[in-house]
């Protein structure tokens, strides 16, 4: 049979005809593809000998969908899709069955749920993703699942964008059998079997007892779940406008208005930056001119400091599977960090995300000493003392001594330079910076700071680790405060001169956030972080104060040093939201006022919402723009995934960098207005 680039179609016997996906690495089901796919498909509707084609993958994988790179290039009427193919099955009068090993995702589980039967391994998961791409599944996953599973449960399950295991998915009926090895051995069982499309079924909704307004209440529930269309929501809510269409019209009229949806999505400002985001996550681990090299095993870790951020990176490096020896010799540190591993992992076990019996392994391979000499045979050691140059100095010194000449020095630092610490070792190219992001067990972002020694091995380890960690790591330079942090500073002194000019910080971070879509505000984020910090900071950096006037030193020097003390630029009661949720404070601003008037500071309280926006973000793309000249960050997308994963960025902004890209953009197409992520066309036309 067909021997083609990308497929191979093979008689399998007894009318069976088996059709494999081989695109390394993940079959994606790109163009290219699914031009070879059609017309096998075609091939064996007309083959008088067929009454069965099965769909399989090759190399232990089914699909991870389409092609992400093609979203950018518009088809053409001789480009095929993954929708073709499943037309050209929906003319066919053969059964179809999908053999799944592997992941079955986005475009391949739409595949796979155009089949009349559905078989899979025991580790096999299938999922439909799409909305992390600011997209909805557009080869009729939300026409198809919906008649499947019912319209509530298919529309959680999108809207998450999660994979759900192969036992789950049999549970839910979306999957006919799972078998513990050979889904093709399996799946040809069903040969001959009847025709069972989805497109022929009814959408249930999945929610009883409502009636008449069972739909109306399901889809005006799930609109108001999700974020408002400009803060990110915009690929949710067609999402669910598609699954609408579902629920109320005929498949055909679905599958078209589906279309319509998804290319709507395609060239949305949100998707375009999220697919930016998803590309610059794969370009992480490319670093220009480091010789290949294998990275040295990590078979035990150490972390020196067992405070919640040693604590954090010793469950980090424990749930990777990695035993880690916590040096402390404080034995109230110590029962305090036992105390936040225990109940991490009990929590982990409530969640039903680890058994009783993994959470204890796990737990126990954490192990407490007091004295450097008990790291003889650790592979690496994270140091995670107090932000002091001459402290960490010290330690590293000690540390130099007591392990052994292979093993990995790395530091935990936020700011400091791991030139000046390395040279406290004899050993400098084994040093390099891990900075975790707290808490270190839950942040995924890790920067991985290269000082001037490090060595080719040494950093090509710590890319490996971060892997292995389930981190997503950063290579960054050595500077002050490296990628991050450096940009953060420049950040909040933006909003501390807004602040300054009369624009209260509350609004400043209602603007920020709620508006935005940052995680936090900036002055909501210096007071989780401590004034204190950032006053020392500004110390270390020759008296430096963000801003203009010394707003920060003289809160501390009042004792108001952010959530730790109840009161920063705002007040914290113990009695409202536990004592995290930011009130303005009166005082604060009469301060600013009174600090910005004896300085001659103009005042502009007026200042737009968008100008606003417009100068913190301006702030953070040009000492981004810095970084990557001066060659602290390799690229912009780095510098994108750094304050996204680290800094609580919106994703549907794409990152500072890809957001002041699209801004200037703009402004040379003469477009002024504030960025949003529709036209009003669309928006009537999306729920008309």
């Amino acid at each position: 049979m067909s021997d083609s680039n990308k497929v191979r179609a093979t008689d399998a016997g007894d009318g069976i005809r088996l059709i494999t996906l081989d695109n390394p690495p993940v079959n994606a089901l790109g163009y290219a593809l699914c031009a070879e796919l059609v017309p096998l498909v075609e091939a064996a509707a007309k083959d008088a000998t067929v009454n069965t084609v099965v769909f399989t993958g090759a190399n232990g994988m089914f699909s991870g969908g389409a092609d992400v790179n093609d979203f950018s290039t518009p088809p053409t009427a001789e480009t095929k899709t993954v929708r073709d193919v499943i037309e050209a099955m929906e003319r066919s009068n053969k059964t179809f069955v999908a053999a799944i090993d592997g992941n079955a995702l986005g475009g391949g589980f739409e595949l796979a749920l155009a089949c009349d039967y559905r078989v899979a391994t025991s580790k096999s998961r299938v999922g439909l993703p799409e909305i992390k791409l600011g997209l909805l599944p557009g080869a009729g996953g939300t026409q198809r699942l919906p008649r499947l599973i019912g319209a509530n449960d298919a529309l959680q399950m999108m809207l998450k964008g999660e994979m759900v295991k192969a036992p789950d998915a049999l549970a839910k009926k979306i999957l006919d059998e799972v078998v513990e090895s050979d889904a093709v051995a399996a799946a040809e069982k069903y040969a001959g079997k009847p025709k069972r499309r989805i497109s022929a079924m009814k959408t249930e909704l999945g929610v009883a007892n409502l009636g008449l307004f069972a739909t109306p209440f399901v889809v005006a529930q799930a609109h108001m779940m999700v974020p408002l269309e400009e803060n990110g929501g915009f690929a949710a809510h067609k999402l669910i406008d598609a699954v609408q269409a579902a629920i109320e019209l005929p498949f055909a009229r679905g599958w078209a208005r589906e279309m319509r949806l998804f290319m709507e999505l395609v060239v949305s400002p949100q998707s375009a930056a999220l697919r930016h985001v998803f590309f610059a996550e794969r370009e992480l681990s490319k670093v220009p001119g480091l010789p290949k090299t294998e990275p040295l095993e990590i078979k035990k870790a150490a972390v020196i400091g067992a405070g919640t951020m040693g604590t954090g990176i010793a469950i980090v490096f424990a749930e990777a599977g990695i035993p880690v020896t916590v040096i402390e010799t404080k034995d109230e540190a110590v029962e305090k960090s036992r105390e936040m591993i225990f109940g991490m992992f009990k929590y982990q076990v409530d969640k039903g995300r680890l058994s009783q019996e993994d959470a204890w392994k796990r737990a126990n391979s954490i192990s407490f000493e007091t004295d450097f000499s008990e790291l003889g045979d650790v592979d690496i050691v994270v140091e995670a003392v107090f932000e002091s140059m001459p402290v960490k100095k010290e330690v590293f010194a000690k540390l130099d001594a007591a392990t052994k000449p292979e093993a990995i020095l790395a530091s935990n630092t936020s700011t400091l330079d791991i030139d000046e610490i390395a040279a406290a070792t004899k050993r400098p190219g084994k040093v390099l910076g891990l900075h975790f992001f707290a808490p270190a067990n839950i942040m995924k972002l890790l920067e991985i700071v290269r000082g001037k020694e490090t060595s080719p091995q040494t950093l090509t380890t710590g890319i490996a680790l971060g892997k292995k960690l389930r981190k997503v790591a950063v290579v960054s330079g050595n500077a002050f405060g490296f990628i991050g942090n450096r940009m953060l500073f420049e950040y909040e002194a933006q909003a501390v001169q807004l602040a300054e000019e009369g624009v209260s910080p509350a609004r400043i971070d209602k603007v920020m956030k709620a508006k935005f879509g940052f995680a936090m505000g900036p002055f909501a984020v210096a007071d989780l972080s401590g004034l204190d910090v950032y006053n020392f900071i500004s110390q270390s950096q020759h008296g430096t104060p963000l801003g203009r006037i010394p707003i920060i030193a003289k809160l501390v020097e009042q004792g108001r040093l952010g959530q730790k003390s109840g009161a920063g630029f705002f007040k914290y009661d113990k009695a409202v939201g536990k004592g995290r949720e930011a009130i303005p404070d009166p005082e604060v601003e009469q301060l600013i006022a009174q600090l910005a008037k004896e300085a001659g500071i103009p005042q502009n309280p007026n200042v737009t919402d968008e100008e606003i926006i417009a100068r913190c973000t301006r702030a953070l793309a040009d000492s981004g723009a810095e970084l990557v000249r001066t060659g602290v960050a390799l690229r912009p997308g780095d510098i994108d995934i750094v304050w996204i994963y680290g800094y609580g960025f919106p994703p549907h902004h794409g990152g500072p960098m890809h957001y002041a890209k699209e801004v200037a953009l703009r402004q040379a197409q003469g477009d002024n207005t504030p960025k949003t992520s529709h036209t009003t066309e669309t928006k009537e036309l999306t729920h008309a």
